[in-house]
């Protein structure tokens, strides 16, 4: 009879535990990512000297400039619509994700005339990206100007299908990418894909 009393006690303490853990992780994240931002506002604050560019950019002497490093913060992304500023973070891997909005090394910057990919978690960075429509605008703002952009669609496509990155470098394009359904617990299925073009 002890050991079966003592069953409904240790339930609820793993219950407990597993909310603080969760708990503990949801602050962490909201840390990270005011840090994240705090970050990229430093970053794009207009300096008194000359500094190199970030990105695949072409300085005076008609060289590219170095890439960012994985894990620097390198801008900011503000979708009015949903009143969001979010830091942008070099790298999409687990750490630069919790950091904010992870840049898809490789990808193009903006004023690169390429395709850049932006991806965030669904229950964190991007949690309303579900409530944007087609004519919303995203700024982008970066060390060398705010770039804007108009969604021009969107499409839902397997988690594991990376066709849709295709790194062309013939029109500029901005893509946010993160799981869906938006509501699911674990790991979700799909991808949502948000396409955007420069807003003229």
């Amino acid at each position: 009879m002890k050991v079966k009393a003592k069953v409904p006690l240790i339930i609820i303490l793993a219950g407990l535990v597993i909310m603080g853990i969760g708990i503990w992780q949801f602050v962490d994240t909201k840390m990270e990512t005011q840090a994240t931002i705090k970050k990229a506002k430093e970053v794009i604050a207009p300096k008194k000297t000359p500094k190199k560019t970030v990105g695949n950019t072409t300085n005076d002497t008609g060289e590219k400039n170095s890439s960012p490093s994985v894990g620097d913060t390198i801008g900011l992304l503000i979708i009015p619509k949903i009143n969001a500023e979010l830091g942008i973070v070099e790298g999409t891997n687990p750490n630069d994700l919790k950091k904010g909005v992870g840049h898809y090394n490789g990808s193009y910057l903006p004023g690169e005339k390429g395709q850049i990919v932006l991806s965030g978690h669904r229950d964190t960075v991007f949690r309303h990206l579900g409530e944007l429509k087609i004519g919303d605008s995203l700024n982008v703002k970066m060390p060398n100007g705010t770039f804007t952009y108009e969604i021009t669609h969107t499409k839902i496509v397997d988690s594991n299908d990376t066709s849709i990155i295709t790194l062309q470098h013939n029109e500029e394009e901005l893509m946010l990418t993160t799981c869906y359904p938006f509501s699911y617990i674990g790991d979700a299925p799909d991808r949502y894909i948000i396409y955007a073009k420069p807003k003229s």
